[in-house]
């Protein structure tokens, strides 16, 4: 949510009638369009909003308050569970977190957001199979407008439990779909290496440097990857940029450590 949107829908809240509905929300919710709504349902709406907004800029207790504010004024509301189900989850509540997430899915099983939310949740306590399963639940919602987002957290979780096969064939279905998205292209790149495809990674480590300023992760997987192709000009001119920009980071810790490996 943009900075000037999250004033917008502040400000809103004083004004009766105000519509702010979301091109998210009206992909999620059946009910009837925002100049048609209930006075319950435009509340629900714009306090969701609002906790959204407080969510992404760390205001957890604010977010915590108005998502309580949006289903008190209407608990059939889905997108306001979700957003519950995300501040619960920061704040280490995962029963309530769990309970919010299968709420909003329980009013709208396609709801992408609920499902991508919910299958994070799922693959940070270490139950990849069915973050997997609520992952492409979102995407074969039609109306989903940010797939690889789903794909690519498949391809993160598929990797943690350990199957790199299945990895690299979300990170390359995001990359269908967007060939220039940096994540995907970095995962590549290192799956890539670690599986020996040395010019494979080299490749994609290209790419990536051309769309995203790289990170220390990034200049690290250069610096290693050229080392076993013996490009010495590369391998130098990786390990200068992880020394200038980030001195102070693990991986500029292990190259002046000398540990490739």
């Amino acid at each position: 949510m943009s900075i000037l949107r999250f004033a917008a829908i502040a400000a809103c809240l004083a004004i009766t009638g105000c519509a702010t509905q979301s091109s998210e929300d009206s992909g999620r919710q059946s009910s009837s369009p925002a100049g048609n709504e209930s006075p319950d349902r435009m509340r629900a709406r714009v306090h969701t909003e609002l906790a959204g907004g407080y969510y992404e800029i760390g205001n957890i207790g604010v977010a915590l308050e108005e998502v309580k504010e949006a289903l008190s004024a209407d608990s059939g509301y889905g997108p306001a569970h979700n957003i519950a189900g995300l501040v619960y989850s920061l704040l280490k509540d995962d029963r309530m977190a769990e309970q919010s997430f299968q709420r909003a899915l329980d009013i709208n099983s396609a709801d992408s957001d609920a499902n991508n939310n919910y299958g994070e949740f799922l693959c940070q306590r270490k139950r990849e199979e069915e973050a997997i399963r609520y992952f492409m639940a979102a995407v074969r919602n039609p109306l989903y407008q940010t797939p690889e987002r789903s794909f690519v957290n498949a391809g993160m979780c598929a990797r943690r439990r350990g199957d790199l096969a299945g990895a690299e064939n979300y990170f390359q279905l995001v990359l269908k779909l967007r060939p220039a998205h940096p994540q995907a292209l970095y995962q590549m790149a290192d799956l890539s290496y670690s599986r020996g495809d040395d010019n494979g990674a080299r490749t994609y480590l290209g790419r990536l440097t051309q769309v995203a300023q790289v990170g220390p992760e990034a200049m690290w997987l250069g610096v290693r990857v050229s080392r076993r192709l013996r490009d010495r000009n590369s391998e130098a001119s990786y390990a200068l940029q992880l020394r200038n920009k980030f001195p102070n980071s693990p991986e500029a810790r292990a190259l002046s450590a000398g540990q490739y490996e």
